[in-house]
């Protein structure tokens, strides 16, 4: 099956110190490049000096030891490299949207890189099979392809993986409803359509992984924490600067300070058109 693309779709997946997306580091990350206009994919697999200990958690998942990565490049040696064979491209993971996308982020705001997915489709095949068939990865591919994964935890056998479980669910949910916990019912939510499953893999309330954003019932960006929760983001940051140089300073993730930064920019230029 080829998929419908009229932009670049990477598929990638990250093996990291430990599960906080804004302490932890990234020791292995694998990418397939799925080129627009057809043709082969392209892979991209390396292993990367996180520069501080791996948990003994982490390691019992991946198996990558300290001394596996004790010579290998820091991200600030490879970002370069990652930022442009990404360029443009769409991303789709496996639990992206809450982990991998956010740590990534991350990793490129430490070396000065702003890594903006405002413009990018997010596909996040986890939340397909969470909503259809709430499983696991493995289990996933067992139950779309018939197949057995190998190697699970390396990254690239997970993104191998998760290209194979997303080919499986277009085929299995050709024709199927979806009806939420509301009985809100959405005709054909799975189809090889990027936007459409950008539509129904992510939370569209929920505006960072972190989840500290989020838009409330009007579509309007409001906090999800502290003492202006559910206020408007970008009318408080203009009338609270100190709140807002808090957040810039403080440990949020990158995507919240890319978020609120283009808020507050928004806003100020909107009240300027309208001569306030």
């Amino acid at each position: 099956m080829q998929f419908n693309l009229n932009r670049d779709l990477i598929f990638f997946d990250i093996e990291s110190t430990g599960l906080n997306v804004i302490r932890d580091r990234i020791v292995q990350l694998a990418m397939i490049k799925y080129p627009k206009k057809g043709g082969e994919p392209e892979e991209l697999n390396m292993l990367v000096n996180p520069g501080i200990p791996i948990s003994a958690e982490a390691y019992a998942v991946h198996g990558i030891a300290p001394k596996d990565v004790a010579n290998k490049p820091t991200f600030q040696q490879v970002a370069q490299q990652l930022f442009d064979f990404i360029g443009n491209s769409d991303m789709a993971g496996y639990n992206s949207n809450r982990f991998d996308l956010p740590l990534l982020m991350e990793e490129f705001a430490r070396v000065g890189i702003e890594f903006d997915i405002s413009k990018r489709r997010t596909i996040d095949v986890q939340r397909i099979f969470y909503k259809m068939e709430p499983r696991t990865l493995g289990a996933a591919l067992k139950f779309y392809t018939g197949n057995k994964i190998e190697n699970a935890h390396d990254a690239l056998a997970d993104v191998r993986a998760t290209v194979d479980v997303l080919k499986g669910q277009l085929k299995h949910y050709e024709g199927a409803v979806y009806e939420d916990k509301d009985g809100n019912v959405t005709e054909n939510p799975v189809v090889n359509d990027m936007d459409v499953l950008h539509q129904f893999t992510n939370d569209l309330n929920t505006i960072d992984g972190t989840q500290r954003l989020k838009y409330n019932a009007e579509g309007i960006a409001v906090f999800n924490f502290g003492k202006y929760a559910g206020q408007p983001v970008a009318e408080t940051l203009y009338k609270d600067r100190q709140y807002y140089h808090w957040i810039l300073n403080k440990e949020f993730s990158s995507q919240v300070k890319q978020f609120v930064k283009r808020s507050l920019k928004e806003y100020e230029k909107a009240l300027r058109e309208k001569g306030e």
